[in-house]
């Protein structure tokens, strides 16, 4: 798979990728079941952190799980043997070169995958060719563009920024979300419904100030330290004042939003 992971495979990272599914299930997958019997790719599954849910939502339906990484996929089975669940197949796979037969899958389902990939056109276009005919796949993906907080701090922006050019000079594109309906649409699915999923967060959701605004938002900006100093990005003192300025908006006064976007696209009965 043409794509680098700028988050890294540290445990950390394997940790705040579960934090982060368990704190949105109900936003961004409340509305994705397959019916019993379908077979469904997960495509990009990482350490299973949406796996599980997807698993537990379709509990009829079988589900064959890859990545490219056999870390991640040694991790994302334990996730899912912790969790009892028997619906879920793992196989270590390439998007760009799938070892199935075309027509192979009822619907696809991907999570924050695109936005690591130079070429996600070339992607989807790989995905429709094992989807049948009349079957769907499913996008979520970020927007780093869309993040507003309070109280507004140029350093906190700037430290954001330290993850959206990480990202770009890998390959990929952190401002992804806003794109799924042209992407989509150019790889040959109609129709190609979109629908933005916000995250807001203020004191009176004690459950997102942890879940959401500190230990996936900022804990995922606060986890390319390192990597945005090698770089050359920003100095140490600018991008640890962006991240105090984060913690921050997690005060009792303090408030955090964020949007996601799903998308669902079909493949052509006549295709």
């Amino acid at each position: 798979m043409n794509q680098q992971y700028v988050h890294g495979y540290e445990p950390t990272e394997a940790v705040r990728l579960q934090d982060q599914a368990r704190t949105l299930v109900e936003l961004l997958h409340s509305d994705t079941h397959y019916p019993k019997g379908s077979v469904v790719l997960e495509a990009g599954c990482g350490v299973g952190a949406q796996t599980v849910t997807l698993a537990k939502s379709s509990p009829d339906a079988k589900i064959v799980s890859i990545d490219i990484s056999a870390e991640s996929i040694a991790q994302a089975e334990k996730n899912v043997q912790a969790e009892g669940i028997t619906n879920v197949d793992f196989q270590r796979a390439n998007i760009f070169s799938l070892p199935f037969e075309p027509e192979t899958f009822d619907h696809v389902f991907l999570c924050f995958v695109l936005e690591h990939l130079s070429n996600p056109v070339d992607a989807l276009i790989s995905l429709r060719s094992v989807l049948k005919p009349g079957g769907t796949i499913t996008v979520v993906e970020g927007d780093h563009g869309s993040t507003y907080f309070y109280p507004e701090s140029t350093a906190a922006d700037a430290a954001i920024d330290c993850q959206v050019e990480l990202q770009r000079r890998a390959g990929g594109d952190a401002h992804i979300g806003r794109q799924l309906y042209p992407l989509i649409a150019q790889s040959g699915y109609a129709p190609v419904r979109v629908s933005p999923r916000m995250v807001y967060v203020d004191a009176s959701k004690p459950h997102l100030v942890e879940g959401f605004t500190k230990r996936t938002f900022t804990a995922m900006i606060e986890g390319i330290r390192e990597s945005a100093l090698e770089a050359g990005i920003i100095d140490s003192a600018s991008f640890d004042e962006g991240i105090r300025a984060l913690y921050r908006t997690a005060e009792t006064d303090g408030t955090f939003a964020y949007t996601f976007f799903k998308a669902v696209g079909q493949k052509s009965l006549s295709a």
